[in-house]
């Protein structure tokens, strides 16, 4: 394998992870190999008016320069109203050419099911919709397209001079509620952080937990937004667990979080758990996110992640 499409295959993996740590239930494999995945996205999870499926297929070079392969099911979605909504997915990958846009399509589309629910009367009952109906998809399959020069990554120094103080004291860490999976548990710690300073206060104050410390692994990602330069610091570890560093960093980018850092900690329990390992980090990750509302709203998301691509990677790693 090629070593764009080892880096291509790894980034869609990290990507894969992530929505199923977001979505649980609502996200649906249809074919692992062929990287075919469906979605179901509702205006409202506990009372749904209007619902639709999006089915996406990741071709070998996505997110570097080709975009998701996908198509729109619902049998209300008609007409002009496929188009506008085809439009709007397809001037997202634009806007993001060489990101991985999945989370923000699927909150667009939740996004114009939400405005649509404020201004129609309820729609069909979906969940009454079975998998044999026929769905008109030659329009569908729709393959956005591919701008020649796609958006290559700036490179900034972060000087040690910043405009904002830095805070040095140490910030408030919670910690989040376990998981177990055959013995093996999991659990995440998060802190508010501005500094990379402040990255190594937390980590140290960790370690003087014994049971923290004595973890088979830590795993830890943060992201640190510098206002005057509009980009991020951000880094991350594996702590001895492949690629598991990158993933969590992966899962914060989507969710587009900023000034914090989050630490997993697992206890192996002598059971190998295989790609399970990466879910549970990536959902108690998620979790304290959400419980400590770091997850900005997909409005929010879509206008950051489209302005602040500039991403500067901390090598002043911690040591521990």
């Amino acid at each position: 394998m090629a070593e764009g499409d080892a880096g291509s295959d790894q980034r869609q993996n990290e990507e894969i992870e992530a929505m199923a740590a977001i979505y649980g239930e609502e996200w649906c494999v249809i074919d692992d190999c062929a990287k075919i995945f469906c979605i179901r996205i509702s205006d409202d999870i506990d009372d749904p008016k209007w619902t639709l499926c999006l089915q996406v297929m990741l071709p070998s070079e996505y997110p570097g320069t080709a975009p998701p392969i996908y198509q729109l099911n619902a049998p209300w979605l008609k007409g002009q109203e496929r188009a506008d909504l085809s439009n709007s997915l397809e001037e997202i990958y634009i806007q993001n050419i060489g990101e991985s846009i999945l989370y923000l399509w699927v909150e667009k589309i939740r996004d114009v099911l939400i405005q649509k629910s404020q201004l129609t009367e309820p729609g069909p009952d979906v969940k009454k919709k079975t998998e044999e109906e026929d769905v008109e998809c030659e329009d569908d399959l729709i393959l956005a397209c591919q701008p020649e020069n796609p958006v290559k990554a700036l490179d900034f120094d972060i000087t040690e001079n910043r405009t904002v103080t830095e805070i040095e004291e140490l910030p408030p860490i919670d910690h989040g509620i376990p998981i177990t999976d055959r013995r093996s548990t999991f659990q995440a710690h998060l802190a508010p952080v501005v500094c990379p300073k402040q990255v190594k206060m937390v980590l140290s104050k960790l370690y003087e937990n014994k049971k923290i410390a004595s973890a088979t692994h830590n795993i830890y990602a943060y992201r640190i937004y510098c206002e005057d330069k509009q980009t991020f610091l951000q880094d991350c570890e594996d702590d001895g667990e492949t690629a598991a560093g990158g993933r969590l960093l992966h899962l914060m980018e989507i969710l587009n979080v900023r000034n914090v850092m989050v630490v997993v900690s697992r206890w192996y329990g002598g059971i190998l758990l295989g790609p399970d390992r990466f879910k549970h980090i990536n959902n108690c990750a998620r979790n304290i996110l959400v419980e400590k509302n770091y997850t900005s709203s997909p409005e929010e998301s879509s206008k950051a992640l489209g302005k602040n691509k500039k991403v500067r990677k901390d090598k002043k790693r911690s040591e521990h």
